[in-house]
């Protein structure tokens, strides 16, 4: 079996002393691993590195096999973004949550393209912190843990939508989710629907970054005793002081 495909890097770990397994997320075929000849040395460690976007041969003697990758750089994402921290943060958190929530070898074209986006936008640090929670939103309705955004558990209404229920993944207007606000998580208005992600705010990005994540993490890691990637938590650290950064300036 053979096949050529681009994707994105997830993850790579060594293998005996001088090979490497990568795992590439794909466009055609979805999260794929595969044995890299050569992959711990000189020659191939910058194409093994977190996010790049690569042109990928998969060859195996049989589909079920490991099988080994002949990889081309496409673009070199990861040194694109060296000097950004939190550029390389949320790259870095995308790649992972994405390699331990993706099925194996199953193809998501829709949550490959979003991916795509956000990575061509990581240079618009006022952008891409949003459009990486509308990804991860998009990813949980991928794997089956859609959440139901466009009316209020409690009353049905569609309008003032501004909490999302931890327990029933559901919307919940202002009014009725008032008296519980501590205990829900706040809705940004641009993960509603269509909304444009226009004027979104770095605070409501990290309302996404939370909402998305709390779901990330109690729908897809709980089950199998896991918690969400550190770069993952990072992230929202940087983005919170990166708020009050502008403050303490002031002060």
């Amino acid at each position: 079996m053979e096949f050529v495909d681009e994707g994105f890097l997830l993850a790579a770990r060594g293998h005996g002393e001088n090979h490497a397994v990568a795992e590439i997320f794909t466009a055609s075929h979805g999260r794929w691993a595969g044995l890299v000849y050569g992959g711990q040395g000189t020659k191939m460690r910058p194409l093994l590195q977190q996010g790049n976007r690569l042109r990928a041969t998969w060859k195996g003697r049989i589909a079920d096999s490991l099988g080994h990758f002949a990889l081309e750089l496409e673009e070199p994402v990861a040194a694109a973004h060296l000097y950004d921290r939190l550029a390389l943060t949320g790259l870095a958190a995308a790649c992972a949550v994405a390699a331990a929530a993706l099925p194996e070898r199953e193809a998501h074209p829709g949550v490959y393209d979003a991916l795509r986006i956000v990575i061509d936008h990581l240079d618009a640090p006022d952008i891409w912190p949003a459009l990486l929670a509308r990804w991860e939103l998009g990813l949980l309705a991928a794997i089956g843990f859609g959440l139901t955004l466009d009316r209020c558990a409690a009353t049905g209404a569609r309008d003032d939508l501004v909490y999302v229920s931890p327990k029933s993944a559901q919307a919940v207007s202002a009014a009725a989710g008032e008296p519980y606000s501590d205990r829900l998580l706040r809705l940004p208005p641009f993960l509603r629907g269509g909304a444009s992600l226009d004027g979104a705010s770095v605070e409501e990005a990290i309302d996404a970054l939370t909402l998305t994540g709390y779901f990330v993490e109690t729908r897809v890691f709980h089950p199998s005793d896991r918690t969400l990637p550190d770069s993952r938590m990072r992230l929202v650290d940087l983005l919170k002081a990166r708020v009050l950064k502008p403050q303490n300036e002031n002060g």
